[in-house]
Parts: structure tokens; C-alpha cells; sequence
């Protein structure tokens, strides 16, 4: 495919370039320093390291002209990059790279100020369970570390790691029984992670109120507010869901074919 790709200087070139998707737009993270973008005709590829704890290319575009993009930079990123893109996409681009395994798949979800009907409530209103939510101060952390080892051991957002930039909890009796993390966040996206309830507290609504919580502040500073979930993780997908957020299968893969 003749043409040579164009780079992008900034994020509202990387806006324009992606007709704003919001997955691009969290992939570009602003422009920070160290991430560099790129566009072939309508494929648009942005490489941000140590995001979300992996060197990422989130792409879009046509598959044939994502896939030349994908040839044409992946020998100024190395191996540690990883393609992140909607499932089909990055499937056809990956068979179009190399034979190597499928790429692994899972979910993104998302929503705008306009679907997030079911986000209400104040910051710190009750639930229906007399817990509160609000932002948690420095200083409980290590309550927030030993949550999360008890009830999600395997979260990718931890207090003390990049890009993790406040937590959220609710609690009851003075414990805190649940929990969920601004991380991540760019101009235009904010990402949730680290959503966690005790295991003796699940089912009676804290993750809901703490999610209500987190999606509102997000959607009020940046618009959006997005994350993302293991497929087979039915019930947080439904709990999203109820909240207004859209579901997106995407995929991920090495940049030569293989999963990742």
C-alpha cells in the first residue's frame, strides 16, 4: 500500500485523525512525553508506554491500512508494544502480520455525559445500604492494598503504581468494604480500575455506589469516563451496563501476531 505515514504532533491532531474515538483518545493520554502518534489515510496508531502497565498501540482504521501503518512504525517500538484495537480489527491486522496465536480478547466500555442516565447521586450520598463513597485520602491506602489482596489479588491498578492517580471506597462500621481507582485518566477519558468489594459485602450494592461515585466525578471533569473487564466477568459488565456505559470487544496482541 503506496503512501507513507504522517505523524501527529498533538493530541487535537490525534482527535481529528481518530474522529475522536475515545479508546484512541486514551491511547494518546494527551500527548504526554514519550508517546508518539501516526496516520496512514484513515488508520491511526498511537504508541504510549507503560500504560495501564503494558507499552500499548491503540489503533483504528481499516484493517488493510492499519496493517501497513502497524509494518511501517513497529521497528521504531520493539517488542514490549502491544496493538490494542476492536477485536475484528485487530484480529485481521495480527493474521495480516504473522501466524501467530489469536490475539486475546476482552472488553472496553465507555459512556458520555448524555448515557450516563442511571450515574446519580452526589459525591458521599448514601446507598441503599447506609454506605458512603468518596475519595479516600493518602493515608488509607494500605487499606486500599489489603482489599485488593483479598478480594481481586490479580487488579492491574494498585496503590504505589504509574498512571494510579486516586482511589475511591465506601465503608461500613468504619471498614472500608469497597473501592475503585481514577487511573489512567487523560484529557477527554477518564479510566476507572481496581474495582473491588470485600468478598463477605458482595451482592448488597457497595460497588454500585462506589462506581455511581467514581463515573460522575470522571464524567464531570472529562465528558467520558471508560474502562475495562475480562469477558467472562459477567456481573461487572452488568453492573457497567446498568450505569449507562456501552460495551466494545477489543483485542490485544504483540506486534507480531501473537497474543498479549
Amino acid at each position: 500500500m503506496g503512501g507513507r505515514p504522517v505523524v501527529l504532533r498533538g493530541a487535537g491532531e490525534v482527535v481529528a485523525a481518530c474522529g475522536d474515538d475515545p479508546m484512541v483518545v486514551w491511547g494518546a493520554q494527551g500527548m504526554r512525553a514519550g508517546v508518539r502518534a501516526w496516520a496512514l489515510e484513515d488508520a491511526v496508531a498511537v504508541a504510549c508506554p507503560d500504560l495501564n502497565r503494558r507499552d500499548r498501540l491503540t489503533v483504528c482504521g481499516g484493517a488493510a491500512r492499519v496493517a501497513a501503518l502497524v509494518r511501517a512504525v513497529r521497528g521504531e517500538l520493539g517488542s514490549s508494544y502491544r496493538m490494542l484495537g476492536d477485536r475484528a480489527l485487530v484480529e485481521e491486522v495480527a493474521a495480516r502480520l504473522s501466524a501467530g496465536q489469536a490475539p486475546a480478547g476482552f472488553e472496553w466500555m465507555d459512556m458520555g455525559r448524555a448515557d450516563a442516565v442511571a450515574v446519580a447521586g452526589g459525591p458521599g450520598s448514601p446507598s441503599p445500604v447506609g454506605g458512603r463513597a468518596g475519595w479516600l485520602g493518602g493515608g488509607e491506602e494500605a487499606e486500599v492494598t489489603a482489599l485488593l489482596a483479598r478480594a481481586s489479588p490479580s487488579s492491574w491498578a494498585v496503590p504505589g503504581v504509574a498512571g494510579v492517580r486516586r482511589w475511591a471506597g465506601a465503608r461500613v462500621d468504619g471498614a472500608l468494604v469497597a473501592t475503585a481507582a481514577d487511573a489512567w485518566s487523560c484529557p477527554g477519558v477518564g479510566f476507572v480500575a481496581g474495582v473491588a468489594t470485600a468478598p463477605a459485602c458482595r451482592g448488597r450494592g457497595f460497588a454500585e455506589r462506589v462506581c455511581r461515585f467514581v463515573f460522575g466525578e470522571l464524567l464531570a471533569a472529562e465528558g467520558r469516563v471508560a474502562l475495562m473487564v475480562d469477558s467472562d466477568n459477567t456481573a461487572a459488565i452488568a453492573l457497567y451496563g446498568r450505569l449507562g456505559m456501552r460495551l466494545r470487544p477489543v483485542a490485544a496482541a504483540t506486534l507480531d501476531g501473537t497474543a498479549g
